[in-house]
């Protein structure tokens, strides 16, 4: 009796954990059209650069998804499929050649900012917030979604706010080519540095600090630094990860992998706008800066290139158009 019931809970939790796959693997497919749906509506003439850059974000996160999902299934309707495939033919041509430098919700983000203007921070709150209550996607997971956002100004009079939000994805491989392509074809160089300090080596899973390198920074005190949940609004404090690349106070121990959070995109946009703030920061330590690169390359490499149809990946990005 005892070994049946054991069998028995043992079908149950394998059903439980195949419902739950398809769950996320359906929430995929509907997020990625709903984010491409709105981010069409959203575009004017000067914004469809973002319409290009998401479609591509969003058809290469679906090649390399288990299972994967092509364009055609992304869209299902052949009419919606056709008028994108006109208009914006360089994503649907290139999807499965070039790495995207960015998360697709950093795209809807630079909409939603362009649309509600720089100093409207509440409004672009609160417009992440409404649209990502919208997703699917159980619990705090929700495919192709960005976690938080993160708001980074200096606190002199009349200063610009730089907006950056999380990696919106959820698996592990894909995550570290969009860490690793941001590095490499994105970030400003401080952040950059700092993520590169701990990116795993080639063959290895972990992000762990290297012994020849180190650039990690200390963001000036002049600097805010401020990062909200999108699902629930709340106030939330640096991790670990981020104490140890950019030098924020924290008490948190939690950790995620370095570079994934929105500290970092919203740091980079900040350097990359505002030299005041830059020379506020102290240089890192340093060391051989270009064995990081090499090495962060090679790394991004192996991973795309385990992929069916990147075998012979020529470390091109996308450049939307």
């Amino acid at each position: 009796m005892a070994t049946a019931d054991g069998a028995s809970a043992a079908a149950d939790a394998e059903l439980e954990r195949r419902e739950a796959f398809l769950e996320e693997t359906e929430s995929f497919r509907t997020n990625a059209f709903l984010i491409i749906n709105e981010m069409v509506l959203m575009s004017t003439h000067p914004t469809t650069i973002l319409v290009d850059e998401v479609l591509h974000s969003i058809f290469f996160l679906g090649k390399i998804h288990t299972p994967p999902f092509s364009p055609e299934k992304i869209l299902s309707d052949d009419e919606v499929l056709s008028a994108l495939e006109s208009q914006y033919s360089r994503p649907f041509a290139l999807y499965s050649s070039e790495v995207p430098r960015r998360s697709p919700f950093s795209c809807l983000l630079d909409m939603v900012v362009h649309q509600a203007g720089r100093d409207n921070e509440r409004e672009i709150r609160e417009e992440l917030r409404g649209f990502v209550g919208g997703l699917r996607g159980g619990g705090n997971k929700k495919p192709l979604v960005s976690k938080t956002l993160c708001v980074s100004q200096s606190r002199s009079p009349g200063s610009v706010r730089s907006y950056g939000v999380s990696m919106s994805t959820d698996g592990a491989v894909a995550k570290k080519i969009l860490i690793g392509a941001s590095c490499l074809s994105m970030w400003h160089e401080y952040v950059a540095g700092a993520v590169m300090t701990f990116y795993p080596e080639p063959n290895t899973r972990r992000f762990v600090r290297k012994p020849y390198f180190d650039g990690t920074i200390r963001v000036p005190d002049q600097v805010r630094c401020e990062t909200f949940d999108l699902y629930d609004g709340g106030f939330k404090p640096p991790c670990k990860s981020c104490g140890e690349l950019f030098g924020l106070t924290t008490t948190e121990t939690g950790v995620f992998p370095h570079g994934n959070c929105s500290e970092a995109e919203s740091l980079s946009r900040l350097f990359g706008g505002d030299g005041s703030v830059r020379a506020q920061i102290p240089p890192p330590p340093g060391g051989d800066r270009a064995r990081a690169e090499t090495s962060v390359r090679d790394a991004l490499r192996r991973l795309v290139r385990a992929f069916d149809g990147f075998t012979r990946w020529t470390d091109q990005f996308y450049i939307p158009q």
